[in-house]
């Protein structure tokens, strides 16, 4: 009787292999292995500057760290010393700040409180200096109360815990707005600060343009014992904007 045939599974493994060109699969294993032209390029080009200089890669190193620090402290964070006691107590002479330099490139502007850093060319004088932002455009800001304080906007602010111990908040008096676009300064030693007070009178009223502000200081790096944060002072978060809604 006959039988249907059973279908036989071949043995894979026993088929032969399809034929690859000779050098093919080496040359598929070596396309594997190779590094990329660019990275070959960069490589050779890395070798033939440390080849360059005295000490070789590890001198590269050490220029590569110190561009890198250069970079960020043009465009970052810049440190500054500080040179004068206008702003003690919380600032000292000789004290390092660390001064953010991005804090008011992208559509922030300093605020009351903040303490920045600003090129006073042509307003407080050809140097760099470093003041407490009071106020901002369209603030109103007076001197002083009937108990000493100065006014933002119609609110009184106690700078007790800012101010240099014994001194008042000024004793100069003023009544004056402050226009779009500037800011009104002041240093934390108001006895011994050259600021906006002193320059009310002479070109500009002692307002400084925005873009004058170098960058916020944001720490105190140097001494070690005096390393901080300089964080924003609160005692103006009860000050409203101009408009009557709270900054």
């Amino acid at each position: 009787m006959d039988t249907e045939a059973q279908p036989v599974e071949r043995d894979r493994s026993s088929q032969p292999a399809e034929h690859t060109p000779e050098g093919e699969e080496d040359r598929s294993r070596s396309s594997l292995r190779s590094p990329h032209p660019l990275r070959r390029g960069l490589s050779r080009g890395i070798d033939a500057v440390a080849a360059w200089l005295p000490g070789g890669r590890v001198t590269l190193a050490l220029l590569s760290c110190l561009a890198f620090l250069l970079a960020f402290s043009v465009l970052v964070m810049q440190p500054f010393q500080i040179p004068s006691g206008s702003m003690e107590s919380t600032l000292r002479v000789g004290d390092r700040v660390l001064v953010n330099k991005l804090a008011y490139r992208f559509g922030a502007e300093p605020k009351r409180g903040d303490v920045v850093v600003f090129d006073g060319d042509g307003y407080f004088g050809e140097a760099d200096y470093i003041k407490r932002v009071v106020g901002v455009g369209g603030d109103h800001v007076v001197c002083c109360d009937s108990r000493g304080r100065i006014e933002v906007n119609g609110q009184s602010v106690d700078e007790r815990s800012l101010l240099y111990a014994g001194d008042a908040p000024s004793e100069v008096s003023f009544d004056i707005k402050v226009p779009d676009g500037t800011l009104f300064l002041l240093g934390d030693h108001r006895s011994d600060s050259r600021d906006s007070r002193e320059l009310l009178g002479a070109p500009g009223g002692g307002f400084l343009p925005l873009d004058h502000v170098i960058g916020k200081a944001e720490w105190v790096a140097w001494p070690t014992g005096h390393w901080r944060s300089l964080s924003r002072a609160d005692v103006y978060a009860r000050v409203p904007a101009p408009g009557g809604s709270h900054g």
